[in-house]
Formats: C-alpha cells, sequence, structure tokens
C-alpha cells in the first residue's frame, strides 16, 4: 500500500503512523460515504440516532461528498435522518444540510 502510495508515514514525535496519502484517502473517503449513505438509509429512527458523535466533527470534505450523494438519490425518505443530524453540526454542514433537503423536496 506504501509502494503504490495508498498510504504513507507520518511522525508523531517519535512514533510512526501509517495515514493515508491524497490518492488513498480520494478512494477511502469515497468508500467511507457511501458506507454511511447506506447506513443513515437504513436508520429505522433518526430521531433516535447519535448524529453528535456519529457524523459531527468527521472531515469535511467527506460529509460534503456524503451530502452530495444523499442529494443525488433523489429520495425524501433521507429528509428525517438530514433533519436530525442538522440539530448537531456546525452552521457550514447545517446550511449543506437545508439545501440537501430543500433539493429532495422539489
Amino acid at each position: 500500500m506504501i509502494k503504490h502510495d495508498y498510504l504513507e508515514i507520518e511522525y508523531d514525535y517519535r512514533l510512526p503512523l501509517l495515514v493515508y496519502s491524497k490518492k488513498g484517502w480520494e478512494i477511502e473517503r469515497d468508500t467511507y460515504s457511501d458506507e454511511l449513505l447506506h447506513e443513515i438509509k437504513n436508520l429505522k429512527h433518526p430521531e433516535r440516532h447519535d448524529f453528535d458523535t456519529y457524523l459531527k466533527d468527521r472531515n469535511r470534505g467527506m460529509i460534503l461528498l456524503l451530502l452530495k450523494k444523499i442529494e443525488q438519490t433523489g429520495d425524501p425518505s433521507f429528509i428525517p435522518a438530514l433533519e436530525e443530524w442538522k440539530k448537531v453540526d456546525y452552521k457550514k454542514v447545517r446550511n449543506e444540510i437545508n439545501r440537501v433537503i430543500q433539493s429532495l423536496k422539489e
């Protein structure tokens, strides 16, 4: 994985850490956002889900990609989960969630 530039080694003081390279993160971000999309789609009771620890403080690029994928589904069944999610996230993400909700309502 290192040889093919999917992972790299970074040092935290003297400790070596494996981290995604830019190329590796692009793949993982897409894969992870697909997984989250599937999980959110299958929530039975979004009002009981802990979006605060589930999605808040995640990588912003990945979250925006997830919201784009939700919007592309055109499926209004995501709206209850989005409404719950926007209660706990930061302003920029809330704004994007509101935009996606409006798009799904149209």
